[in-house]
């Protein structure tokens, strides 16, 4: 009974990162993180798919074995929180921006401290 609910979340995950995959803003490999533990509970064959994807496969591969996220993923995500926070300033402003950089010093300073 729960495997086609795992199977139901995983298939969610996979959307939500192909949707983070075009959209600056949205991220792609923690969805696809996700996904990947749904499929190791339900469709064995779909995890090993995405851990050997070209071009996420590493990344999942290395959070998985040592949670560890690349210089150059760290990089993009900092920098992808920051544009963020410089849209929302400019469109939004005072006090929404101050999510923005909350969001940017919490989950930026939890990135910046995993292994690389």
């Amino acid at each position: 009974m729960t495997r086609p609910l795992w199977l139901a979340g995983g298939l969610t995950c996979v959307a939500l990162g192909a949707i983070g995959a075009v959209l600056p803003i949205m991220p792609t490999v923690p969805f696809l993180l996700l996904a990947a533990f749904c499929f190791a509970r339900s469709n064995p064959e779909w995890e090993q798919r995405l851990l050997n994807h070209p071009r996420y496969g590493q990344s999942l591969r290395e959070w998985r074995e040592r949670r560890a996220i690349s210089r150059p993923a760290k990089l993009a995500a900092i920098t992808a929180m920051s544009a963020g926070a410089v849209v929302t300033w400019l469109t939004l402003g005072v006090p929404w921006v101050y999510l923005s950089l909350a969001i940017l010093v919490i989950c930026g300073g939890w990135i910046l401290t995993r292994n690389e």
